[in-house]
């Protein structure tokens, strides 16, 4: 096999918006950045683009919407193809349904020579307008066809890719989700945080803190769980339920905080909106709860775990690779409002269980959930594909240039 020189390993990391790069992608970009790859994120502009540009990640802008707007798609699509032939990637990285599509079907037109694609699989439930989840999986499968390899976040996303033809199995390889376990540690944090916390936020000292952590849409099964708060406020009056995350107004089934007054259970609540002190808020709960319609491979129960709370998820795929039913949390079944309150009061009700399950969800993190895990996975497959292809950096000399180029003098 002839070799290909290039003279730098330049990658491009795309998704739909610039929070997926923020807050899911920053911490491995920089981790592929310390290996020795110049790293680019691409995605449409927005406010978290300076924290990517604060860590040495150089962003690319290219508008994309994540509904289904065919005239704007093909705008993206042609975009990102002129940004991919101008800046000649290497490898080009999907992540995101839109941004899986369009990105590498662009990074094949442009010629980029290794593509690469993370699977996640949440838009292909069986419940879904059969319409609906036959465009998504035809996107999926063109997808992954413009792919190298195909890395899945979680196993039941890996078996259903194979079993609905996403790509063949030979293809695909399971990559995981991590968090980054020293963040999260418990042990980290000063003694009186907690009360200081719960002073900032007015929830009460003597308040049990049901915690949600998520975007403010009603996929993630936000009316469920206040129904189910009225009913856990009944047999656990000290009950305080706390919100964190944005408000995503790009969805169709956006919600506001003001979706609490339809439950009448405003008084027991606190939004906080999109936060950064994250341990510190996990650490004045007493239980995680997400009773999401569906997931890939969520990250806030993995976070929840490693800071030794209890979790409640709803029992689908994704959330049960994060959650093992009596050993760090409790599964209950998706849209069952009142298995969730059950559960919720039971974890509530039994500190000697609540610990148990935290010590224990410590460990799993530990073993289970550490992003470091993942990224090695990135760069090994980055490396096997780089040398399957035969694509190679120059050699160089004592002078610091490449062996084999001609160099001429300048004369002034």
């Amino acid at each position: 096999m002839s070799t290909k020189i290039v003279s730098r390993f330049r990658i491009a990391h795309v998704t739909t918006i610039d929070t997926s790069l923020h807050y899911l992608l920053l911490n491995q970009l920089r981790s592929i950045k310390e290996t020795g790859y110049e790293v680019v994120g691409i995605s449409s502009p927005g406010s978290e683009v300076s924290a990517l540009v604060d860590a040495g990640i150089r962003h690319i802008s290219v508008s994309m919407t994540r509904r289904v707007t065919p005239l704007a798609d093909l705008f993206a699509l042609w975009s990102l193809y002129q940004v991919m032939r101008r800046e000649q990637f290497t490898i080009v990285h999907g992540h995101t349904p839109k941004a899986e599509f369009l990105g590498q079907i662009a990074a094949r037109l442009a010629g980029v020579p290794i593509v690469v694609d993370t699977f996640r699989g949440i838009y292909y439930r069986s419940d879904m307008h059969p319409l609906w989840r036959w465009l998504f999986l035809r996107m999926a499968q063109i997808a992954a066809a413009c792919a190298d390899t195909v890395l899945s976040q979680s196993q039941e996303a890996m078996d259903m890719a194979i079993r609905e033809g996403v790509c063949p199995a030979a293809k695909i390889k399971y990559l995981g989700n991590g968090i980054d376990v020293r963040r999260f540690d418990r042990c980290r944090l000063q003694v009186d945080m907690v009360s200081q916390k719960r002073s900032e936020l007015g929830i009460p000292q003597n308040a049990k803190v049901v915690g949600f952590v998520g975007r403010l849409v009603a996929e993630k099964g936000i009316a469920e769980l206040l129904q189910a708060a009225a009913f856990v406020r009944q047999r656990v009056p000290t009950a305080h339920f706390l919100f964190i995350g944005n408000m995503d107004s790009e969805k169709a089934d956006a919600l506001t905080p003001a979706v609490a007054t339809e439950y009448n259970i405003e008084d027991a609540c606190t939004f906080a909106g999109l936060r950064q002190d994250m341990p510190e808020l996990y650490a004045l709960m007493d239980v995680f709860v997400l009773p999401s319609h569906r997931e890939s491979f969520p990250r806030s129960p993995m976070e929840a775990t490693a800071m030794k709370v209890p979790c409640v998820v709803s029992d689908i795929p994704g959330c049960r690779e994060v959650v093992e039913h009596n050993r760090n949390g409790l599964l209950v079944p998706l849209g069952n409002v009142d298995a969730l309150a059950d559960a919720l009061v039971e974890i509530l009700a039994d500190r000697e269980k609540a610990l148990r399950m935290g010590e224990e969800g410590r460990r799993m993190a530990e073993a289970l959930f550490d992003e470091e895990l993942v990224f090695a996975r990135v760069k090994a497959e980055y490396s096997r594909l780089l040398k399957m292809k035969g694509i190679s950096l120059p050699t160089i000399d004592a002078r610091g240039l490449p062996i084999g180029t001609i160099h001429q003098k300048r004369m002034d």
